[in-house]
């Protein structure tokens, strides 16, 4: 990504998409058509934790935003990373969907993000499933809280 890219993508409540601007078509390399009504993690790359993920649900289902460092893939294999803000959209006082945007990361954030979160997916593909998220969560945590109060701090710190 470069500096002056700007990604935005909208989805429904089911994480279904139903927006998506030119520049994350450029740098996904899919068409308007091919990415319309599906899944958003059509670009969630292999390598991301899964604890992130759990984490940003957690927030959105509260109605908060969520602020994150993603690894995302392209549809020929081929991967970027983002610094994604990820909100409710509302309707009639209803959450209706979500709204992304995600631009170019900062180069020092990802000296830290990219060995916390490969530590993470390694611990999660070494568990069953149903420890994966939970281990993954308290790995996150430990290493951040020493020096910061939440995930969020930790992201913004940047």
């Amino acid at each position: 990504m470069e500096a002056s890219d700007l990604i935005v993508s909208k989805t429904d409540t089911a994480s279904r998409i139903t927006y998506v601007n030119d520049c994350f078509c450029r740098i996904a390399g899919y068409t308007y058509q091919e990415l319309l009504g599906k899944p958003q993690n059509i670009i969630r790359h292999p390598c991301m934790p899964r604890a992130v993920f759990s984490l940003m649900w957690e927030h959105l289902k509260q109605e908060q935003e969520f602020l994150g460092y993603l690894r995302n893939m392209a549809k020929d294999g081929s991967y970027y990373w983002a610094f994604a803000s990820i909100a409710p959209v509302y309707e009639d006082g209803e959450v209706v969907g979500y709204l992304s945007t995600r631009r170019a990361p900062n180069p020092n954030a990802l000296e830290l993000v990219i060995p916390l979160y490969e530590k993470m997916r390694k611990l999660e593909l070494s568990l069953p499933e149903d420890q994966q998220i939970p281990h993954a969560s308290a790995l996150l945590w430990r290493e951040i809280s020493r020096e910061y109060q939440s995930y969020a701090e930790f992201i913004l710190a940047f």
